[in-house]
């Protein structure tokens, strides 16, 4: 079996870093394959960083330039930073880039970080922009990790990923099929801030709250939630629809937090039924809140799995990278059935350094 050693990075909508992850990828004849993350690490964004990304939305055309040209040097020197401390020789390097608005139904969407930057600083052929191309053909252009679900968990019935967004996939006739499920991290994160904590650690303070039904009903009557078929979420979504009803709620923050965990539980629970019999593997920031954890575990239905922090915690990066590689041998990595685009294709755009 052939070798293939590439990195992958990968940047939220929780805002909070750069994860980074070497990986090394094989194929036997049969087509199955397997993976190994060799080295992967976390770099936080800076509160100027932070507060820029979170600013661009609604910024002009000028500023949005700017900043695509600035992350690129930024992750550029990150990446050549960790190949260097890592004493690793990756052959590619494959970047989801740093959303900024995306909006599928009008066509749009756009992640920001430029490959040529990465490219020049790195030495390397970079793949970015996966998105783009699937949009353009219609379809949601996300979620996109679902093909690696497939192809490096397919023991699982479904594989559940809690980041800013909380995402899902699984077979269903056959086919692979995914959606975003709603809000998670990005939603109980902007009500931690307003304690002054980034985030609430394991849960505890939403653990600590009573259940607002009021909050809960308003939360579950939201209309994305009765969307057939392919469907995805942006920031601008939860800034529009679940932010405000959060800022104009007179509660304790506690409640507020206790209540926005049982919805991601709810909404977790209905999507996975157990009509996939078996496991559900959870990755992402979300699953080390522990509380969280104790919801959905208490309202689903399958086997909750956590797998090791290696995995929880890069497995969208080190995806990113076999998504990369497929587009270097010009294989399909994205899915029809999941982006909604109709058509299974290769998509990124490649620069050679």
């Amino acid at each position: 079996m052939k070798e293939h050693y590439g990195i992958g990075i990968m940047s939220g909508t929780s805002h909070d870093g750069l994860d980074l992850a070497c990986c090394r990828f094989s194929e036997d004849g049969e087509g199955r394959w397997s993976y190994a993350i060799l080295r992967a690490t976390t770099i936080p964004y800076t509160a100027e960083w932070r507060e820029r990304l979170l600013a661009l939305p609604g910024a002009g055309e000028e500023a949005i330039t700017r900043a695509d040209r600035d992350l690129g040097i930024w992750m550029g020197e990150a990446a050549r930073h960790f190949m260097e401390a890592s004493q690793i020789s990756p052959g590619f390097i494959a970047s989801h880039g740093h959303t900024i608005f995306h909006d599928p139904a009008a066509g749009l969407t756009l992640q920001i970080g430029k490959g040529e930057e990465i490219a020049r600083l790195c030495g390397l052929p970079v793949i970015f922009d996966f998105r783009s191309a699937d949009v353009a053909m219609g379809g949601q252009g996300a979620p996109l990790v679902p093909l690696g679900d497939k192809l490096l968990f397919a023991d699982y019935g479904y594989c559940l990923n809690l980041g800013g967004i909380a995402n899902i996939s699984c077979d269903l006739d056959g086919k692979r099929i995914a959606f975003d499920v709603c809000p998670a991290n990005m939603m109980l994160n902007h009500l931690a801030e307003k304690t002054g904590m980034p985030y609430d650690k394991g849960g505890k303070t939403a653990a600590m709250g009573n259940l607002l039904p009021g909050l809960l009903e308003k939360l579950e009557s939201l209309p994305f939630y009765k969307l057939k078929g392919p469907r995805s979420l942006g920031r601008e979504y939860a800034s529009k629809h679940i932010f405000p009803m959060l800022d104009n709620c007179r509660a304790a923050i506690p409640d507020l937090l206790r209540t926005c965990t049982e919805h991601i539980a709810l909404r977790v629970a209905a999507v996975a039924d157990n009509k996939n019999k078996g496991r559900m593997l959870v990755t992402g920031g979300g699953a080390w809140n522990e509380f969280l954890m104790e919801r959905i575990r208490q309202k689903s239905g399958p086997e909750v799995v956590v797998p090791e922090a290696t995995v929880t915690d890069y497995k969208e990066a080190m995806i990113f990278a076999l998504l990369g590689l497929l587009r270097l041998q010009n294989r399909v990595n994205i899915l029809g059935s999941v982006t909604g685009s109709g058509k299974d294709h290769s998509s990124g755009r490649i620069v050679i350094s």
